[in-house]
């Protein structure tokens, strides 16, 4: 039955939902429909929050019953027709051109502006332009000369190198798609304490991703390091073992082993082993913080 209105055209209760992606690129959006026969690759018309899209179906159509997110859904408005498609093309060309437009302004204008994608809504009501940029910018000349050649509404849009890397795609050093154009929706703090964390060598180039920023998976299993190390002695513990003393220089909480040195000696223990030396040891000397810091080295390699 027809319960609601969208721009006063009836739409219909929904009784699924279905994943849309857009520009063929990045993760999908779910939203509602009554449509339970849309498939893979079908051309949808759709409102979101930056005006009304043209996208396409990933992910099949499910029942309503089986969504369990909080985020609300908006319903597809309708499947796409020629003329969408055609307009759709259209937009390509005149933000491309658009495009180039705005980067002679910034040029022209000597704005401290990276200009990254510049997009039409599908009835061009609108044009999302976004850069990055370091500074604010005042660009109150820049719209003044946009308004007069595009005449409609523009966007200027600061996006951060993790949104650019979002947009555009790639393959991760996994090789596999990456987490923010695929899944992630918001992007969490990462801190250099999660890769000491998990005991990796801190040679930031190889821990940065697309964006320059250190890798996002890094959190995904930061919780799991803290947990299992729990049951580990920690790193610089000194301990005699068999007439030498020995250091902790290293920890592999995965297969549970513990690197010992001493006197010339590396040798690798299972945890266990471990444990058991270190209960005998009536002599333990436990590490100062002057040798936890001198763990901390940055590997320049």
């Amino acid at each position: 039955m027809e319960d609601a209105l969208n721009n006063g055209v009836a739409i219909k209760a929904p009784t699924h939902f279905v994943g849309i992606r857009f520009n063929n690129l990045g993760k999908a959006y779910f939203f509602s429909t009554d449509d339970s026969s849309l498939v893979i690759g079908d051309f949808v018309v759709v409102e979101t929050i930056r005006g009304i899209e043209l996208g396409n179906v990933a992910i099949l159509p499910q029942e309503i019953v089986e969504y369990k997110s909080s985020l609300g859904l908006k319903p597809i408005l309708r499947r796409a027709i020629e003329e969408d498609i055609k307009a759709y093309k259209a937009n390509l060309l005149a933000a491309d051109e658009a495009f180039r437009f705005t980067q002679a302004e910034v040029s022209r204008l000597e704005l401290e502006m990276n200009l990254t994608s510049a997009e039409f809504t599908l009835d061009r009501a609108k044009i999302i332009i976004s850069y990055l940029s370091e500074h604010r910018v005042d660009f109150r000349e820049l719209l003044h000369s946009l308004a007069g050649k595009l005449h409609t509404r523009i966007e200027l849009r600061q996006i951060g190198t993790r949104d650019k890397a979002k947009m555009i795609g790639g393959v991760g050093i996994c090789g596999l798609p990456l987490c923010c154009s695929t899944f992630l929706n918001e992007f969490d703090g990462i801190s250099i304490n999660r890769a000491k964390n998990q005991m990796l060598a801190l040679n930031i180039p190889k821990l940065s991703g697309h964006c320059g920023k250190l890798i996002c998976c890094l959190k995904y299993e930061d919780e799991l390091y803290t947990d299992l190390k729990k049951d580990f002695p920690r790193l610089g513990l000194r301990f005699n073992y068999n007439g030498t003393q020995y250091r902790i220089t290293s920890l592999n909480v995965l297969n549970r082993t513990v690197k010992i040195e001493g006197s010339g000696d590396v040798q690798f223990l299972d945890l266990s082993a471990i444990k058991d030396i270190l209960a005998k040891d009536k002599s333990l000397i436990t590490n100062n913080k002057k040798d936890e810091d001198s763990d901390d080295k940055v590997d320049e390699e």
